[in-house]
């Protein structure tokens, strides 16, 4: 009997440690709900909307998994464009990320400490990859990223109220379009 009971115990166990549960970005956001929740309690109240919130989350997970790939990029790009992209990806996107933890700080907004799985997902795959495979890889991956990035930061910039996430957004927005034409031009190039 002892040993049908611990086992019952520890199937939940097994399911809460293995759904999601310990994703960084979902983590993130359930702190905001929690904090959006206790609207009674002025120390732990959100500033912003939910929507600006939860734009900040993904704005930091797609951060961190631009300067994880550029990380990458840097040790194994075999063309020197690709390489000095990654390289860039890692300097203006940890300056943007630094702002955006200093930002959501001031606005009692928990941001992720860590990439989301699906973000550590295509991280790994695309560490698998060598040579001209791994060039054409990441300047795909940084293109259509760049793309949706730039749409999630104009629709944020036309829906948030707060002034100062908006001003992030309009000063970060430039360096993001550069990104995407830069990518294209050397994604065109190696084709």
């Amino acid at each position: 009997m002892k040993k049908i009971s611990f086992v019952l115990l520890a199937l939940p166990l097994a399911f809460a440690c293995n759904n999601g549960a310990n994703d960084s970005v979902e983590r993130a956001d359930s702190a905001n709900e929690a904090k959006m929740d206790t609207s009674n309690n002025t120390n732990q109240t959100i500033p912003v909307s939910e929507n600006t919130s939860q734009f900040m989350v993904k704005a930091a997970d797609g951060g961190m998994t631009e300067v994880n790939a550029g990380k990458l990029a840097e040790q194994k790009a075999n063309n020197p464009r690709v390489k000095d992209f990654g390289s860039m990806m890692v300097k203006d996107h940890s300056a943007a990320g630094d702002e955006l933890k200093s930002l959501a700080s001031q606005k009692n907004v928990t941001i992720p400490s860590t990439m989301s799985s699906d973000h550590q997902d295509a991280i790994n795959d695309l560490n698998k990859k060598t040579g001209k495979n791994f060039d054409k890889a990441f300047m795909d991956m940084m293109v259509r990223d760049h793309k949706k990035v730039i749409d999630d930061f104009q629709t944020a910039e036309n829906n948030t109220n707060d002034a100062d996430v908006k001003a992030w957004i309009e000063k970060t927005l430039p360096t993001l379009k550069m990104h995407l034409d830069s990518a294209q031009a050397i994604q065109n190039a190696i084709e």
